[in-house]
């Protein structure tokens, strides 16, 4: 599905013109009916958020619940992680944002293994070199190290006379 929200976001910024602060509202503005069909649930874990230990804000001197310090923490660092990737759409190709975006995702995992003390299994180090053989296959480093020759005919230089 990301793969295809890429290519129609290129189709579309190519008709249209590229405006990455309206494709993130509409991305995040269209879906948002949708949460009417879960409103109980969200309503019951708001009620939960509630019932969590007190913490004091630093600066604004006010007390929150826990829970809700670290949601409004994640829709902060969220916000900032899609305006940066909606941004990036308007400047690469849409396989150039999934790469990011991929390496992103694999920076956190690795990140998350370490802080909380996981192993570090085979199938993490078989992810490893998966990302990093894509990403060295896509930016083309092999073939400008020399590794890999160009395929195809060679390109003649005519000479002007």
């Amino acid at each position: 599905m990301s793969a295809l929200m890429g290519i129609f976001q290129e189709t579309i910024y190519k008709k249209f013109g590229k405006h990455s602060k309206e494709a993130l509202f509409y991305n995040h503005a269209l879906p948002l009916p949708g949460f009417l069909f879960l409103a109980p649930d969200i309503y019951r874990h708001g009620l939960l958020f509630s019932q969590t230990r007190l913490v004091q804000m630093p600066l604004i001197g006010i007390s929150l619940p826990i829970m809700w310090l670290y949601l409004m923490m994640n829709v902060i660092t969220q916000y900032i992680c899609i305006r940066g990737v909606f941004i990036l759409t308007t400047e690469c190709t849409s396989l150039t944002v999934t790469l990011v975006v991929t390496l992103r995702k694999f920076v956190s995992l690795i990140f998350s293994i370490l802080y909380f003390q996981n192993s570090f299994t085979v199938w993490h180090w078989l992810g490893t070199f998966l990302v990093f053989v894509g990403m060295l296959l896509y930016t083309e480093v092999w073939k400008n190290l020399g590794f890999i020759r160009p395929c195809g005919p060679k390109k003649v230089e005519k000479k002007q006379e």
